[in-house]
């Protein structure tokens, strides 16, 4: 285990579930720009990071690209803390909360697949090309 990953675990255990009530409220400061609530969202939120992390990725990529992965997602969550919406009502016009994790969870499961994909596909445009595998008598 990484030390990135050592980090985050010591984090969250600082850090218990928030309940909807105390979640919205954060957000609510955090929208208002409380640079403190905004960080604490996040720290918060690295334990569902990681886990998507874990769920989505294959074990082989988890270990290579894990630590990417998650530092690259923790801004996901500073853009998705912006476009929350409090206000959130359902089709019969009835207001519905909804838990932030909820909220982010398919965004965050595209970023960790789209993530992996250009990963792996800027290493192998990195691959050499193997040369002495041609003969070169193929091609009389």
């Amino acid at each position: 285990m990484t030390s990135v990953w050592k980090d985050i675990r010591r984090a969250i255990s600082e850090f218990p579930a928030l309940s909807l009530i105390e979640e919205r409220r954060l957000i609510a400061e955090a929208k208002k720009g409380s640079r403190k609530a905004i960080e604490e969202l996040v720290l918060r939120h690295l334990n569902f990071i990681a886990f998507r992390i874990n769920r989505r990725a294959f074990p082989c990529y988890r270990i290579r690209f894990g630590d990417d992965i998650l530092s690259e997602a923790v801004f996901l969550l500073y853009d998705k803390i912006k476009t929350y919406n409090l206000r959130y009502k359902d089709k019969q016009g009835n207001l519905k909360p909804v838990r932030f994790s909820s909220y982010i969870w398919k965004r965050v499961d595209g970023f960790i697949l789209d993530f992996l994909k250009e990963s792996v596909a800027r290493e192998k445009r990195r691959i050499p090309v193997d040369w002495d595998r041609y003969d070169g008598s193929s091609a009389e």
